[in-house]
């Protein structure tokens, strides 16, 4: 007979699943081959708070080659000496870096000032980057990240094009961008052209950290290796689809970039569509970044195109006004430095959309983000629609709350299941909910976001980055809301608030109506 604590019997008679060990099945995969990562622009904040701190956790985790060199270029007059000292009080300034980590990090470090409009700046890059692999015996994998402003990318894609530094002769030649990709569909299409000039689609690696968060990745997970959920992810259990992106800061120091972007171009064009993507998506037959692409692509043809007569009933957009943010008091948008007195641009968007597919036909999904809102928090609600008829009703009256799904994606990473159960005692009902955080229990490796971007750019792995087709579906979506809205349409909102009042009406049932 069966021992009672023979792991075979736990598993089928008492429900007691086997948990392989974590690191015999969660391991992040390590770059082989040698590599030369080249970061324009390397004395910038995004270089300095992110992308130095991702290379640092690599390599502290092993996820490196033997062989790599990090190949600072920006216009700023350096030598290899200086940049290592501005690098390492970067780190220091940015969360710390041990001593064994930072002597391994600084002997691959060095520095080329380059012009990003000179051509013969990148003509001296080329003949420095193979020197250094000649002498360092990396190869030729180079990467080459662009953590410059949007209007220098056309420059340098096209000058390193010129100096032969897109050509995979002697190994890949990749090239990273951040968001945004163009400010409209028109300017999108031009930085394309100016992207393959000589690059091909394989080798550019559009950027959308969001995408590298944990919980981002766990949405599809949860949704098909559970059979629990896919089954009722449709428009015949689900009333609704909420996404948040709120974000308690303003501008800060970002007025000049996003007084010319602003809320739908700053967040909705990637962020906001690549979770709407996620859950909408139909299930790839494998998980291969390819097939992955294709179906998001899918959705984004299947948006229900806006006109502008049925703007109003879809989109409302808002400016925050002074108010009182996290207990400080934070100034009006348009006191903000840098930002033009008479500026209409949007900083809250709250927005209804409809997938016109088999799936989700009739589903609303409704999409808010804003700045100066009372806390910062990104989240997926799947709000499922109520008992079709209720035997308690006599007890309970015709209404019971229906259940919700939350997806917690910032600043606490967690799911959590809201529905009904019988309160102790008497017969009265309540909504309970069942939460689940991510790390709880798990004792794996883990990498921040830039970290996992970064490893698969040097994997070539594109499941986590934008296709040219799906940016471009996703500003011909957006394009009747981005011209400067009517006066009369952009609606003030106080710092510290949900956003304006007007929205209440798009918002009912969300549970964040302002």
């Amino acid at each position: 007979m069966a021992d009672a604590q023979d792991p075979a019997l736990a598993e089928v008679v008492l429900g007691r699943p086997k948990n392989p060990a974590p690191d015999a099945t969660c391991r992040f995969d390590q770059v082989e081959e040698p590599v030369t990562i080249v970061i324009f622009g390397v004395t910038g904040d995004l270089a300095g708070r992110m992308l130095l701190p991702a290379l640092a956790a690599l390599y502290a985790g092993g996820n490196m080659p033997e062989n790599f060199a990090i190949v600072g270029a920006s216009r700023t007059d350096l030598n290899d000496d200086t940049f290592r000292e501005r690098m390492r009080a970067a780190l220091e300034a940015f969360g710390g870096v041990e001593p064994k980590t930072w002597e391994g990090l600084a002997p691959r470090m060095s520095y080329i000032r380059v012009h990003y409009d000179d051509p013969a700046s990148f003509t001296a890059l080329g003949a420095a980057l193979d020197a250094l692999a000649a002498e360092k015996n990396l190869g030729g994998n180079r990467i080459f990240y662009l953590a410059v402003p949007p209007t220098a990318y056309e420059d340098i894609a096209v000058n390193l094009a010129m100096a032969g530094l897109a050509d995979e002769t002697k190994g890949h030649a990749r090239l990273v961008i951040e968001k945004p990709f163009g400010r409209d569909l028109s300017t999108a299409r031009v930085l394309e052209q100016a992207l393959h000039t000589r690059f091909s689609e394989h080798q550019i690696f559009r950027i959308d950290h969001y995408l590298a968060k944990e919980t981002v990745q766990n949405i599809l997970m949860l949704r098909f290796a559970n059979a629990i959920f896919e089954p009722i992810w449709n428009r015949r259990y689900v009333d609704y689809v909420s996404i948040l992106a709120a974000e308690s800061i303003g501008v800060e120091h970002r007025a000049s970039y996003y007084d010319h972007f602003g809320v739908l171009r700053d967040m909705f064009q990637n962020h906001m569509m690549q979770l709407l993507s996620l859950c909408a998506i139909e299930p790839p037959s494998l998980f291969e970044a390819e097939l992955v692409r294709d179906e998001k692509t899918k959705v984004f043809r299947a948006l229900r195109p806006f006109s502008t007569a049925d703007l109003a009933e879809n989109l409302v957009l808002g400016q925050y006004a002074s108010g009182v943010c996290a207990g400080v008091k934070a100034p009006a948008y348009l006191d903000e430095e840098g930002v033009p007195g008479e500026s209409l641009t949007p900083t809250f968007a709250a927005m209804k959309v409809y997938v016109d597919n088999w799936r989700w036909q009739g589903v609303p999904f409704y999409m808010i983000s804003g700045k100066r809102l009372p806390e910062k928090r990104t989240e997926i609600a799947v709000q499922f629609k109520p008992v079709p008829f209720s035997m308690f009703r006599e007890i309970f009256g015709d209404h019971i709350k229906a259940n919700r799904l939350t997806l917690r994606i910032q600043p606490d990473e967690q799911v959590s299941l809201t529905f009904q159960a019988k309160a102790p005692g008497p017969m009265c009902l309540r909504s309970v909910t069942m939460n689940f955080n991510y790390y709880q229990g798990y004792e794996g490796p883990q990498l921040p976001a830039y970290a996992k971007v970064l490893l698969d750019c040097m994997l070539g792995d594109q499941t986590l980055f934008w296709r040219q087709d799906g940016v471009e579906l996703c500003w011909k979506f957006l394009a009747p809301m981005l011209g400067d809205p009517d006066p009369g349409r952009l609606f003030l909102y106080k710092a510290g608030t949900w956003g304006p009042q007007e929205a209440g009406k798009l918002l009912t049932g969300h549970g964040l109506t302002p």
